[in-house]
């Protein structure tokens, strides 16, 4: 075990642990896991390994209600979950066979913190609990989905006054970061730290981007379905 290993590891609960083997097991053994990192060892690094570097960023060890957004094959949230056991992780997934994976994912683990929300981002944060999850979470979560204004866009209308987003990415980018600082005021999100973890994630330019919510969501958040994506605020003029 390597030494970024031990680190990450010692944050996670034995049980915790014993849970993402099991996770690991079964997408290396499930054809129906929408992943192309099938193999064991390499599905722990990627995946594992890479979504509990997030717990460098105490506001999100401490956090008690997490949304993740595009949640995928369930990285970061499952393994959030896991490691974390006394918070209610959100895993919110468009795509119904992604869905279906981390329900049977979450069942097979053992992991009860945690409930699949198959639905836009957009739409869970546009009701209020228990329809949907406006202004729920302490934190949110969001592993290489988007450009950093989109994700902020969507985290803003999940998140509390206070709340942070923590968003995984590679290779840092000028413009993508300048755009996300235009952006701030209009989505109540303000940039703060971006930390480098190569170290932890086994990936060379790996980083990940801290916004903490800065007030009340800002009148016409969530916006359409996809327009975050389509027409992100920040764009250079």
């Amino acid at each position: 075990m390597t030494g970024a290993e031990r680190a990450l590891l010692g944050r996670v609960p034995l049980e915790g642990v014993a849970a993402l083997r099991e996770l690991i097991e079964l997408i290396a053994s499930d054809e129906r896991a929408p992943t192309t990192v099938r193999d064991p060892q390499e599905a722990w690094r990627t995946h594992v390994l890479d979504s509990l570097s997030g717990l460098e960023v105490a506001q999100l060890r401490e956090a008690r209600r997490i949304a993740d957004i595009g949640s995928g094959v369930g990285f970061p949230g499952i393994a959030l979950a896991a490691a974390l056991p006394g918070a209610h992780l959100d895993l919110i997934e468009a795509t119904s066979r992604k869905c279906e994976f981390m329900r049977a994912a979450l069942e097979h683990a053992g992991i009860p913190n945690a409930r699949v929300v198959c639905s836009r981002a957009e739409v869970w944060g546009a009701s209020r609990p228990p329809d949907g999850g406006r202004g729920d979470a302490d934190a949110a979560t969001a592993r290489a989905v988007g450009r950093l204004a989109t994700l902020a866009e969507l985290a803003s209308p999940l998140l509390r006054a206070g709340g942070v987003l923590v968003a995984w990415k590679g290779r840092r980018d000028p413009e993508e970061e300048a755009e996300a600082e235009r952006a701030s005021e209009r989505l109540a999100m303000e940039p703060g730290p971006v930390l480098p973890m190569a170290w932890a994630a086994g990936f060379e330019h790996r980083h990940l981007y801290c916004f903490t919510k800065s007030g009340p969501t800002p009148p016409g958040l969530p916006r359409r379905v996809g327009m975050a994506k389509k027409r992100p605020f920040g764009q250079a003029r």
